[in-house]
Parts: structure tokens; C-alpha cells; sequence
């Protein structure tokens, strides 16, 4: 059956953030043939309803004002919460990151809905939508799929397709006022933390170390392999515990889960909680000095050897390759 459904839009830095797309593509599914709605909610962000359209949103509904300039909980539900009486939907879909994370619980509870959060596929089975989703720290899935009532599913970005980006789609824009209020957090400055350059938990290629970079220092080889290969830096909770780098690279049960293109792990040992926030990735390389270290049982290809001799051969083979690509 034919739904409505609503996709919120995640911006950040004033851009879009892929799994918004991801996101759309969900919905879809979700949509069986419907009507998906996105959903912008921001100071001065209605510019970037045009990119939604573009790669599958039908409509695009924005929420604006300064008291949305930055996330909270309180404002942004308030926002959503403004969409879902004036749409009254029968579908929502976020991105499973941080704000997702945080907010549909909220919209959820408010709404009398049930959540599938986490879902790494979205699939019809006898004409029904099921979504699957990681348990037991990604060592099982389970199906599930929705009875009676809103449909709500957070999905994990990197895991799910964007529909092709058709510029040649067009779709309305229109806006709501929502007098926000009553919000009890002030965000009085942002601090980033974060490594500068492609944000971890959308990035197609992960470099990780573990206690074998042994120094701050021993993170710039696996920087400069980053750079070369355009992506991001990761860490072990043993490298953040060592003080090596910020615990805003943690990946791992208690960190990030991951599930980048390439994943390549330097240092590590493979602790099951390590596992926990990467065992999905597409494809596993192991670079580590034990050859009975625990990472060898998830990796696709290991390498046994120092990693601060082979990184650096690493980046110089891609460097050969990229120049020879171009």
C-alpha cells in the first residue's frame, strides 16, 4: 500500500550529509510507490532542498528560524513534530548518527510509535517492507518489520544505495512556521574535535590504528595513507586510553560503528569490542606484527609486518597508481 513518508534531511556545516540521501533511498521502500517528503530543518536552509529532489524526494518541507541554527533535541522535535501533524505521514526515516540517534527515540515516544533503529537494509518480502539490523555487537541480524501504525527507522549510514542523482527532477518547496520554545539547552560554543577532511562515519575508506602506532607521532603515516586514498583516520579504544589521538576517533562498541568500502586496521589486535564497530566493513585489511593477533579471523587480506615499514609502502604504491590513473 501506497504511504507517505518523511525523510529528514541532516545538515551539517551548511551541506547536506550523504546518508540524507541514503536516507531517501530507504524511504522509498518504505514509500511502496508514495509520496517521500524531505524534510529540512535549520537557519536559512531551504537552498539545500534542490540536492533531496535531486536524488529522490518527491517534496521538500523546511523549518527555519535562528533558534534552529544549531541542534537541539527540543527545537528540532518541536520542528519535526510541526511536519508530522501538518503531513500526518505513515512512514519517517532518519540517518542512525548522532542526532538520529538522539532525536527519533524523542519523536517516537512523543508520537506512540514504535523504532526500528540501526537498519542496515530495507527490503520487500511478500509484498511487505523488512528492514534488518545488527544484535549482539553485529555477531547476529534480525528482521523486522512493522504490523500496524507509523513505520519510524533510523539506517545506518554507508549501508544503504542513494538513488541515482537526477538533476532533471523537480518537486515543490514549502515551509512552516513553528514558534519554538521552552528549550532547555543553550549551545553556547561548538568544539570540534574531529580530524579535519572526510567525516568518519561516511567514509569509504577507514585508516585504524590500535596500540601498535605507539605515539601521536605514530598516526601521521596512517594520516598520510588517508590522504592519498581519500578518507578518514580511525583508532582503537586502546589508542585513545594511550592518549595517541582524540576519543572522537573511536571506533567500537563503546565508539563509532563503521562500515566503510576498505577498512584497513594497523596495530590492532581485534578485541571484540573493537570488532563490534567494524566487522561489517566491506572489505577488512590487517597490518600487524602478531601473526596470531584476533584481527586475521575478520580480515579479507592480512598483512604480517611492521606497520611502520608497510604503511608507507602502501602510500607510495597508491601514489604510483593515482599518477599513473590520471
Amino acid at each position: 500500500m501506497a504511504k507517505k513518508v518523511l525523510v529528514l534531511g541532516e545538515v551539517r556545516d551548511g551541506a547536506l550529509r550523504n546518508v540524507s540521501f541514503e536516507a531517501i533511498a530507504a524511504g522509498k521502500k518504505v514509500a511502496e510507490g508514495g509520496e517521500v517528503i524531505g524534510v529540512l530543518i535549520g537557519d536559512s536552509v531551504s537552498g539545500l532542498a534542490d540536492p533531496l529532489i535531486h536524488y529522490g524526494a518527491d517534496r521538500v518541507v523546511t523549518v527555519e528560524g535562528e533558534k534552529l541554527a544549531q541542534y537541539t533535541s527540543d527545537g528540532y522535535s518541536q520542528a519535526l513534530l510541526a511536519v508530522v501533524d501538518q503531513e500526518n505521514p505513515e512512514g519517517i526515516v532518519f540517518g542512525h548518527t548522532a542526532l538520529g540517534k538522539d532525536l527519533s527515540p524523542k519523536i517516537a515516544s512523543r508520537l506512540g510509535a514504535g523504532l526500528i533503529s540501526d537498519a542496515t537494509t530495507v527490503e520487500e518480502e511478500n509484498g511487505e517492507v523488512v528492514f534488518t539490523r545488527p544484535i549482539y555487537s553485529g555477531k547476529a541480524f534480525e528482521k523486522k518489520k512493522v504490523s500496524d501504525g507509523l513505520v519510524f527507522a533510523t539506517v545506518r549510514p554507508n549501508n544503504i544505495a542513494p538513488l541515482a542523482k537526477d538533476e532533471s527532477r523537480s518537486g515543490g518547496v514549502s515551509s512552516i512556521q513553528v514558534d519554538i520554545k521552552d528549550i532547555r539547552t543553550i549551545i553556547q560554543e561548538v568544539v570540534r574535535k574531529t580530524a579535519e577532511g572526510v567525516d568518519l562515519s561516511e567514509a569509504k575508506v577507514i585508516i585504524a590504528g590500535g596500540r601498535g602506532v605507539k605515539s601521536e607521532e605514530g598516526f601521521k603515516p596512517l594520516q598520510e595513507l588517508a590522504s592519498v586514498l581519500g578518507g578518514a583516520v580511525g583508532a582503537s579504544r586502546g589508542a585513545c586510553d594511550a592518549d595517541y589521538c582524540d576519543y572522537s576517533l573511536q571506533i567500537g562498541q563503546t565508539g563509532k560503528v563503521v562500515t566503510p568500502d576498505l577498512y584497513i586496521a594497523c596495530g590492532i589486535s581485534g578485541a571484540i569490542q573493537h570488532l563490534a564497530g567494524m566487522s561489517n566493513s566491506k572489505v577488512i585489511v590487517a597490518i600487524n606484527k602478531d601473526p596470531e593477533a584476533s584481527i586475521f579471523s575478520v580480515a579479507d587480506y592480512g598483512i604480517v609486518g611492521d606497520l611502520f615499514e608497510v604503511v608507507p609502502l602502501l602510500t607510495e604504491e597508491f601514489k604510483k597508481l593515482k599518477v599513473t590513473s590520471s
